[in-house]
């Protein structure tokens, strides 16, 4: 990406404001608000209990805020629930991996694309013409989203017989079975080897480049700062700091509450 694309205006596709979540007493996100342009990465860090899994976890119909607004594709989604978000081109992985273990690796992929489906239930109980060119094509789409992230050897084995890292890489392409235009991950490179991050970072460079909205929570500060167009930092809830990787680097409050002094 050129340094004159990276700063070129871009459309807002998701908005955040005064967004909070409480759990009892306890306050673990506050008055956050940020956006997100069309087509960019970016980076939501902090120290472990900042609240980022929550913010993810709100955006996506998981959990409803106490309060706030979220805006994503012109709508209001802050009371939909989690399919209805995904419907609109919202979608998720988890910080802990949640595959059915039990079904192979591409059916896997495959139950990502279901809200794309359109077959009635009385067509599918016939198994009609429709449903199977439907499926035919759910099919192949999934085969080749394995195939983009080097899974396509393993789609008939079950889910649960993969690595960890592999795993990782299912739940990604699953993610993207939905055709999401804004894709939510939750420490896609926990539990990663070094190889395996440097081809997340190609992988998530390639989907932006062609167009994909991405927030990414991660803990890896190399990936994240290599990556990012835009990172926001929180600590206990809060945004501290927002900017580009070079802003965020030179902050003193973001050393202080999560960088570190050493760097």
């Amino acid at each position: 990406m050129t340094q004159e694309a990276a700063h070129k205006p871009r459309e807002t596709i998701l908005e955040v404001r005064k967004l909070t979540r409480a759990f009892g007493g306890l306050v673990a996100v506050s008055d956050l608000s940020f956006n997100i342009r069309r087509g960019e990465i970016y980076g939501l860090i902090g120290p472990n209990g900042a609240g980022k899994t929550t913010v993810i976890n709100m955006l996506s119909g998981l959990i409803s805020p106490t309060r706030g607004a979220i805006r994503f594709a012109d709508e209001s989604i802050e009371r939909l629930p989690a399919h209805k978000i995904t419907a609109l081109g919202m979608s998720r992985t988890y910080q802990s991996i949640r595959l059915f273990g039990g079904m192979t690796v591409l059916q896997n992929v495959i139950v990502g694309r279901h809200c794309r489906l359109h077959a009635s239930l009385l067509g599918r109980l016939v198994f009609a013409p429709g449903v199977r060119r439907e499926e035919q094509v759910a099919g192949e789409k999934a085969l080749a989203l394995l195939r983009s992230v080097g899974l396509d050897a393993a789609q008939n084995l079950p889910a649960s017989s993969l690595p960890y890292g592999s795993q990782r890489r299912l739940e990604m392409a699953r993610a993207l079975a939905s055709d999401p235009a804004l894709l939510l991950l939750d420490e896609p490179a926990a539990g990663m080897n070094g190889q395996e991050r440097e081809e997340l970072q190609t992988r998530l460079r390639a989907l932006s480049d062609g167009g994909l909205t991405i927030l990414l929570i991660e803990h890896d500060v190399s990936l994240v700062m290599n990556l990012c167009h835009r990172i926001g930092v929180l600590n206990f809830g809060n945004l501290i700091a927002e900017g580009t990787p070079q802003e965020i680097a030179a902050n003193p409050a973001v050393i202080e509450a999560y960088l570190g002094t050493d760097r």
